[in-house]
């Protein structure tokens, strides 16, 4: 998502912006999965729910891992996403690389690099990479954008993918707390959530990340989950609370088993990490921004549908074998002509 930009803007108005908060640099060394193993993508059986207890919190230690760079929040997002559901523990740079570089591929708007990945091609990336039932989910209100995502969450016990700062970053949800079972009956109220940012570690400014497994109430997250909206372009979630939640029910088709990318040496962060702010200007505190900042989970509208990149344009047909014997039979009378008319000269001379 493009949240560097705006962070920077933010960081300098002294509002909320929406970089995700510092992100928590992997150390050399740290243990990944590596190329052999497989994790199939297709939608898994939903498990049986466990007894309901006032709430879930799927979070487990070892599974954060912070951004890479500062465009990398959705493929963080994703990497998290796969170490809660897979039981994996990958931390590595070549894998949120791969994560980014096919999320962008399948965005709906086409965006420059600074804006990173649109709310479309984050949700491919969560169909792809995590479970094939995760779908867009663009609601017109806090609420029921809330009440919908707790809902997902307990029935299906996979984390949902929340757009915050205008769509300018992205979270996951991974857990909440409730008055009743969502699952068993419409008529709860969310008393609090837990959130992880994958910007933890790199940068923990005006709440831009906060620690894995924050708890915030309701209240708190409406400070950062707000409606999208992309300046540089008019897209069809403008004014949409835009998540990324897993349907209860298995998706049609299957997915392709997708392998986890090699994990590399050692992960390291940007030598000179920073964001770039719309306006040009870096964000005062941190490093010098790249030319190119992240949209996180912003939603960027593009040409293509979420499987697949837009097509070019339609090549012009080849001319048919008909049209190419005329022209052929018309060079040759030419020829014949000239050759005719040569011969009578030669004759009157």
């Amino acid at each position: 998502m493009r949240w560097g930009r705006t962070l920077a803007r933010g960081l300098l108005a002294g509002a909320l912006i929406t970089m995700p908060s510092a992100l928590a640099v992997p150390a050399a060394g740290t243990a990944t999965t590596g190329p052999g193993t497989a994790s199939p993508a297709a939608a898994s059986p939903t498990p049986s729910l466990a007894p309901w207890r006032g709430g879930v919190d799927l979070y487990r230690a070892g599974t954060f891992t912070t951004q890479q760079t500062w465009l990398w929040c959705t493929a963080a997002g994703i990497q998290i996403a796969r170490n809660i559901v897979l039981g994996q523990h990958d931390h590595s740079y070549a894998g949120q690389q791969r994560y980014f570089d096919w999320m962008r591929a399948r965005n709906r708007y086409r965006l420059p690099l600074s804006a990173g990945v649109d709310a479309q091609g984050w949700t491919a990336g969560f169909q792809h990479f995590v479970d094939a039932r995760y779908r867009l989910d663009a609601s017109s209100s806090f609420d029921a954008a809330l009440r919908s995502a707790v809902a997902s969450l307990r029935r299906t016990g996979l984390p949902v993918g929340i757009t915050v700062d205008h769509g300018n970053h992205a979270w996951l949800l991974t857990g909440f707390t409730a008055t009743a079972d969502p699952a068993a009956t419409a008529s709860f109220t969310v008393t609090s959530v837990r959130v992880v940012g994958p910007l933890y570690g790199l940068q923990s400014r005006a709440g831009y990340d906060m620690p894995p497994d924050t708890r915030l109430t309701p209240a708190q997250l409406r400070r950062f989950f707000t409606p999208w909206h992309y300046a540089p372009t008019r897209m069809v979630w403008d004014g949409r609370y835009v998540s990324i939640q897993p349907a209860a029910a298995a998706a049609t088709g299957t997915a392709t088993p997708v392998p986890s990318p090699a994990a590399s040496a050692a992960p390291t962060a940007p030598a000179s990490p920073g964001v770039a702010s719309p306006s040009g200007r870096a964000p005062g505190p941190s490093p010098a921004a790249p030319a190119t900042s992240q949209a996180v989970a912003a939603v960027a509208p593009t040409a293509t549908t979420v499987a697949g990149a837009p097509e070019g344009p339609t090549p012009a047909a080849a001319s048919s074998p008909d049209e190419a014997l005329r022209v052929l039979a018309v060079v040759v009378a030419a020829v014949l002509a000239a050759g005719g008319a040569a011969l009578a000269v030669a004759r009157r001379g």
